[in-house]
C-alpha cells in the first residue's frame, strides 16, 4: 500500500489529477483533533526533562550543560516521539474507524466496481495529509518543548538565562532540528499507512471495525519505536555527538 500511494501521488500530482482538495480536507481535520492535545502533552514532557535532567547534572556538578542536555533531549527525541503517539492515537485512530466504516458498509467495494482506486482516491490524500502535519506539529512541539524546559529551569531551578542558551547552543546542530523533522514526516507516512491499511481490512461490523482500530494504534506504535531506534542510530554513526 505505501508503494501504491507514492506511485498514485507522484502519477497524479504530474496529471494535475491528484485529491489536493481531499488532501487539504484531511489535513485541516488532522489540526483540529491533533494539536491541543499535543501541546498539552508537550509542555508537560518538557517539565518532565527538565526535572530529571537537572536533578542528575546537580548530582555530577555539570548544571552548566543543562540546557544543551534539555533542549537536545527535548528536539531529537521528544518532539517527534511526542507526535507520533499523537498521531497515532488520536489521527490514526480516527482515520481507521472512518475508511472501516465505510469497509462493512460495501461503501469500498462500490468503489472498486466502479473502477474507481480508494488507495488513489482515499487512502493518498489522508497518508500525505498525516505526513505533512507531523512535520508541522514537530516543530510546535520541539518550541513549545524547549521553552517550557528553559522556563522552569529559570523559575524552579534556580537557573541562568546565559547558561542555559550558551550551553544549548554549544551543542545543538541545525542537523538535530532536521533529524527530528525526517522522524515525523516518516512517523506520519507510517500512521497514515498503517490506519488506512487496517481501516480498509475491517471485516465483521461494527466490532471488526473496533478491533481493526486498536489493531491500528498498537501497530504504530510499536513500528514507531523500532524505527525511532533504527533512525537514531544511523544518524549517531553519520554524525557523531559534538564535542564542547
Amino acid at each position: 500500500m505505501a508503494v501504491d500511494v507514492v506511485v498514485f501521488l507522484v502519477r497524479d500530482t504530474l496529471r494535475g489529477q491528484f485529491q489536493f482538495k481531499e488532501t487539504i480536507t484531511q489535513a485541516w481535520f488532522i489540526v483540529r483533533v491533533s494539536v491541543a492535545p499535543t501541546l498539552l502533552v508537550a509542555v508537560p514532557f518538557g517539565v518532565i526533562i527538565s526535572v530529571q535532567i537537572g536533578s542528575l547534572a546537580s548530582q555530577v556538578g555539570a548544571t552548566s550543560f543543562i540546557g544543551a542536555a534539555n533542549g537536545l533531549g527535548v528536539i531529537r527525541q521528544g518532539a517527534p516521539t511526542v507526535v507520533a503517539l499523537l498521531l497515532a492515537g488520536t489521527v490514526g485512530s480516527a482515520i481507521c474507524s472512518d475508511l472501516g466504516a465505510r469497509t462493512i458498509r460495501e461503501e469500498i467495494d462500490a468503489l472498486e466496481t466502479l473502477g474507481i482506486s480508494p488507495i488513489q482516491r482515499l487512502v493518498a490524500p489522508r497518508v500525505v495529509a498525516t505526513t505533512v502535519i507531523a512535520l508541522l506539529l514537530c516543530g510546535v512541539v520541539a518550541f513549545a518543548g524547549v521553552l517550557t524546559g528553559f522556563l522552569f529551569n529559570m523559575l524552579a531551578q534556580n537557573g541562568t538565562p546565559g547558561s542555559y542558551i550558551s550551553s544549548f547552543a554549544a551543542f545543538a546542530l541545525p542537523s538535530d532540528l532536521i533529524l527530528a523533522e525526517v522522524k515525523s514526516g516518516i512517523f506520519g507516512a507510517m500512521v497514515g499507512v498503517v490506519a488506512c491499511y487496517k481501516g480498509l481490512d475491517a471485516k465483521g461490523g461494527p466490532k471488526g471495525v473496533a478491533d481493526a482500530v486498536n489493531a491500528s494504534v498498537v501497530l504504530s506504535v510499536v513500528l514507531l519505536f523500532a524505527v525511532n531506534v533504527i533512525i537514531t542510530q544511523i544518524y549517531a554513526v553519520i554524525s557523531p555527538p559534538r564535542l564542547g
